[in-house]
């Protein structure tokens, strides 16, 4: 049987694969958690107004083009 003489500590299957999938993931984790605090800066900021939708109802037909007009808006 042939040994396997070319194992490394610090090869890219040791240590230093460890290290670098658990940096990755540390940084896909603060990456994340930045992109959710400015989300939920930018909507605490501009906030969504359901006013067209819910102040007048009355005038939304069944089948029309004007109920673009009472449909969910972005916020501004």
């Amino acid at each position: 049987m042939a040994d396997n003489t070319s194992r490394s500590l610090f090869s890219l299957h040791g240590i230093t694969g460890m290290l670098v999938a658990t940096l990755l993931l540390i940084g896909i984790l603060v990456l994340l958690t930045a992109w959710s605090i400015n989300v939920q800066q930018t909507s605490a900021a501009k906030y969504y107004d359901p006013t067209p939708i819910t102040g007048s109802l009355d005038n939304v037909k069944m089948i029309s083009k004007e109920n673009a007009n009472f449909a969910f808006k972005d916020a501004q």
